[in-house]
């Protein structure tokens, strides 16, 4: 692992005391978004998945239903187990549609919450593009284009894919992995949003009011989601 930038060892920015971390999800992408996140600023941090539901629909689409499937896991992760933890985060990707000169232009984009139970962030990854039957098709029947776009890349690529074993969307180099012949797997494109989501933790005193902080110590744990 690469040492820490100095500006990230830096013990006065606002994620040193983060020792335990829960991620609104069980997908290892996901797990590893934040993962690697964390370890450019801080080392030794223990995260941790946890299945729970978004609270949206399973193909969100705008800015707002996205976000408010972010910001649910993250909730929802900070209070999935009685064992306490620092932070939680969630991510949630979903599409967007853009209106330029003469048409509408849809990406996806994914979109991090983090959470301490006082404070929130959030934070964006980069846009791209699926290809336009399955963009077609999830925004007709709000059915989760990951699946969508399995069973067109299954068609596109035939006995490659079959002999690749090639993992499904959300596992995986996922779909923006494929797409980009592995350049940007899925891991690390989360990783964008949650880095951008982090921001406001590492620079409290810059966003968030001193009466917004939360008690000395983990947060307490409210319930089970």
């Amino acid at each position: 692992m690469s040492p820490l930038p100095r500006e990230a060892r830096d013990v006065r920015h606002g994620l040193g005391h983060v020792t335990r971390v829960r991620v609104g999800s069980a997908k290892e992408p996901k797990i590893e978004a934040v993962r690697s996140a964390l370890a450019a600023f801080v080392r030794g941090v223990e995260v941790l998945g946890a299945g729970v539901e978004s609270g949206v629909s399973e193909q969100p689409v705008g800015l707002e239903e996205i976000a408010a499937g972010a910001r649910n896991r993250a909730r929802r992760a900070l209070e999935a187990s009685a064992e306490p933890c620092d932070l939680g985060f969630g991510i949630e990707d979903g599409l967007i549609e853009l209106p330029l000169a003469g048409r509408a232009e849809t990406l996806n984009v994914g979109c991090a919450f983090v959470t301490d139970g006082h404070r929130e962030s959030i934070g964006l990854s980069s846009g791209f593009s699926y290809p336009p039957a399955c963009t077609a098709d999830a925004l007709r029947t709000r059915e989760g284009i990951g699946d969508v776009f399995d069973r067109l890349w299954r068609g596109y690529r035939g006995s490659d894919a079959l002999a690749s074993g090639e993992a499904p969307s959300g596992a995986g180099i996922g779909n923006i992995g494929k797409l980009t012949l592995g350049v940007l797997p899925r891991s690390e494109y989360g990783r964008q949003a949650v880095v951008c989501a982090l921001v406001r933790f590492l620079h409290p005193s810059l966003y968030f009011d001193a009466s917004d902080a939360p008690p000395s110590g983990r947060v307490a744990q409210r319930g089970v989601a």
